[in-house]
């Protein structure tokens, strides 16, 4: 019986060495073949240290996989590609933000010259309406249309007759009507005066500055020829032709006369004013407004005080 079981083990450990015989080479095959590819390929290196990094006590062990230089340049190229397609995007953004901002300055712009445009339209409008107001109001003005009809009336007569007929005027009315003839008429009239009269008249000419200054000089010569020489007892003129002289007179050149007389004599306004009567005095009051307001109510604060 012993010996039965003798020979059982020994048949049992010789069949183990038989295995271990053959299986030795075989381990140490693998393990060489393991050893040489995960020393010469690289490849199959890394993927093994890649495999073994993820069991979770032999990853302590083993080092990291060697990087590939070429999946590494792929990888830098992949996230620069990557990075500037994030810049390309973040230009496109601010880019159209930029031309959203440049069409609403553009369209404000546009808004503020067409306003301009507008505005300067308006003015020129407003200019154009004031000077043909302006213009009108000088060629409906009944006085002024009265001089040019007189000037035209003896500028078609012959020289000698009308000559001798301005004469009989103040100096200051010949050059009036003179001014508001053509040169050739006003040439051959002057041949006919008397040379002291004319010399007198041409000096007279070279001042002339407006028709309203050539008005106002040929009413005041008028008055002055028209008023008596005082006397020792009188200073002053009478009452009832400076009236007449004014009431024949357009309001607007009256109150125009009374305005440059204020301004030499305020004495004499006041009593040109107080001469005329008083639907007279209504119309050149008015007038004086529209053309002076201040002087106006210092002279009718005068008047009423000297009432």
């Amino acid at each position: 019986m012993a010996h039965n079981d003798f020979d059982l083990e020994k048949e049992t450990t010789g069949r183990f060495e038989r295995v271990l015989f053959f299986m030795i080479p075989i381990i140490f095959t693998i393990v060489l073949l393991v050893v040489l590819l995960t020393l010469l390929n690289v490849n199959w290196r890394n993927n093994m240290l890649e495999f073994a990094n993820k069991i979770p006590v032999v990853n302590k062990w083993v080092p990291e996989p060697d990087k590939d230089p070429e999946k590494t340049k792929l990888d830098e190229s992949k996230q620069q590609v990557k990075s500037a397609k994030a810049t390309i995007e973040e230009l496109k953004n601010k880019l159209a933000t930029k031309e959203t901002a440049l069409q609403k300055a553009n369209e404000e712009k546009q808004q503020q010259e067409t306003k301009l445009k507008n505005a300067q339209e308006e003015l020129d409008s407003m200019q154009l309406k004031n000077q043909s107001q302006t213009s009108s109001d000088e060629e409906d003005d009944p006085y002024d249309k009265q001089i040019k009809d007189l000037a035209k009336m003896y500028a078609n007569m012959s020289p000698s007759k009308s000559a001798p007929i301005l004469q009989s005027m103040t100096t200051a009315e010949i050059v009036q009507l003179l001014s508001a003839m053509k040169n050739d008429s006003r040439i051959a009239i002057l041949e006919k005066m008397d040379p002291k009269i004319a010399a007198e008249v041409t000096t007279m000419l070279k001042e002339v500055v407006s028709s309203s200054d050539l008005a106002i000089a040929a009413l005041q010569s008028r008055i002055n020829k028209n008023s008596p020489p005082a006397s020792s007892e009188s200073t002053g003129l009478d009452r009832t032709q400076i009236s007449q002289t004014f009431a024949s007179m357009p309001p607007k050149s009256a109150a125009m006369l009374v305005l440059k007389t204020y301004k030499i004599s305020p004495e004499k306004a006041l009593k040109i004013l107080n001469s005329v009567t008083d639907s007279t005095r209504s119309s050149i009051l008015d007038a004086m407004s529209s053309q002076d307001a201040t002087t106006s109510a210092v002279i009718l604060n005068k008047l009423m005080s000297t009432k």
